[in-house]
């Protein structure tokens, strides 16, 4: 490495500013399964800040499939999708996939961050034009980067805003709307029906990012399109599989000369090695629970409606979420780093969102609800969470980030 390289690696010191004050919250070793409750150093710990909304990454059924898969498949493909590595339970679930968002056709990506990469990076040329809202995931934004096209970002559900940017850019051009469906901090959801009415105003085509709708919102968790019976007006759907479905990995679906089209020329796709076998089996499990036990989604929303009715009874701004994801805002990275510590200290695993991935003044505790969760452990977690935020108001500490 050179000498300024060495330079730039040695003058980051962020993160060791947060260690010396002991509140150092990132990379914490869990030691069991992603559940309502994991264990870390030895200790219960309740585990408010997982992805996990059905509480399937420890389903028995589920763990099954995936030895199964490894019995029949290996561990393995050792190759992409577009040579070596494609497998018949490869197409089973692009198939199951597409039929579940109601599209023509799908393909899958060994990640949900590589579909946004590879998706968004090939199908806008030059003189072509991306519009995000400003609160999308880093994915999208990473994507748009990797882009030859032209990006405007518009502000945060705000469909004047967008208006406005829609109506400077070219009738000639393609056009290409990239959106969370429900945002993965803010928690709430896009403004779908009023989107699709300016798309097709100014002749706009839509990706919908579905990463934390699947297994939430829609027809049997089918995603925000679904929820808003918009399916035919959204061209693209993406989803992940690491949150709802238990899995790795991630999809996108459309026509089916659109997947032809993304399967060859994505990057991201043709150039990295495909879904390992246990993944996708683990997919298609997740998807028979979730098609035949409807009651998880409705437990999980349950949760939803009574750990928000506690947070703002207590008086916390959890800002406009609609969804499991509930942004508790601090406001302070500071406060936000020691009341994640003193939550961990006491047994409640949540996360702190700070800057740069948000505005120093919008910084949150991201508390996430999951089906499997009990009452007794929502009102836990919020009992603990009124006690730290009134030690963290009452003796301030700087740290510096």
């Amino acid at each position: 490495m050179g000498k300024k390289l060495y330079e730039r690696v040695a003058a980051f010191k962020d993160a060791d500013a947060i260690k010396a004050k002991g509140i150092y919250p990132y990379f914490r070793p869990i030691e069991s399964a992603q559940d309502t409750e994991v264990v870390i150093d030895g200790k219960n710990v309740l585990m408010f800040g997982s992805n996990s909304y059905l509480g399937l990454t420890n389903h028995p059924k589920i763990k099954e499939a995936s030895k199964a898969a490894v019995d029949k498949y290996g561990t393995g493909c050792a190759g992409s999708r577009f040579l070596n590595g494609t497998l018949d339970i490869h197409l089973e679930l692009e198939e199951r996939l597409a039929r579940y968002v109601n599209k023509e056709a799908a393909v899958l990506f060994s990640t949900g961050f590589q579909v946004n990469l590879g998706v968004i990076s090939c199908l806008l040329d030059r003189n072509d034009y991306l519009i995000l809202d400003e609160s999308n995931h880093a994915s999208i934004i990473d994507g748009s980067r990797l882009s030859f096209s032209r990006t405007l970002k518009y502000d945060h559900n705000n469909m004047d805003d967008l208006r406005s940017k829609l109506s400077r850019l070219p009738a000639d051009a393609a056009k290409l709307i990239v959106v969370d469906g429900i945002f993965s901090m803010e928690g709430d959801l896009v403004k779908l029906p009023e989107l699709v009415e300016l798309s097709e105003e100014f002749g706009v085509n839509i990706m919908i990012d579905d990463a934390h709708s699947l297994g939430v919102i829609g027809h049997q968790g089918a995603g925000t399109a679904s929820h808003f019976n918009l399916e035919k007006e959204v061209d693209l759907i993406m989803g992940t599989f690491s949150k709802s479905l238990a899995s790795l990995g991630g999809f996108v679906a459309g026509t089916k000369p659109t997947i032809e089209f993304i399967k060859h020329r994505a990057r991201s796709l043709m150039f990295s090695a495909s879904m390992p076998p246990a993944s996708v089996a683990s997919v298609l499990a997740a998807l028979d629970i979730i098609e035949s036990e409807p009651e998880r989604i409705e437990k999980l929303w349950q949760n939803t409606r009574y750990a928000t009715a506690q947070l703002r009874d207590a008086g916390f701004d959890i800002g406009n979420s609609e969804s499991p994801i509930l942004p508790i805002y601090i406001r302070d990275n500071d406060k936000t780093f020691r009341l994640t510590n003193i939550l961990h200290n006491n047994g409640v695993f949540v996360n702190p969102v700070v800057s740069p991935a948000v505005a120093s003044e919008d910084s949150l505790i991201r508390f996430s609800l999951m089906a499997t969760h009990t009452f007794s452990q929502i009102d836990e977690a919020v009992g603990k969470i009124i006690e730290a935020y009134k030690a963290v108001n009452s003796d301030p500490v700087n740290v510096a980030i």
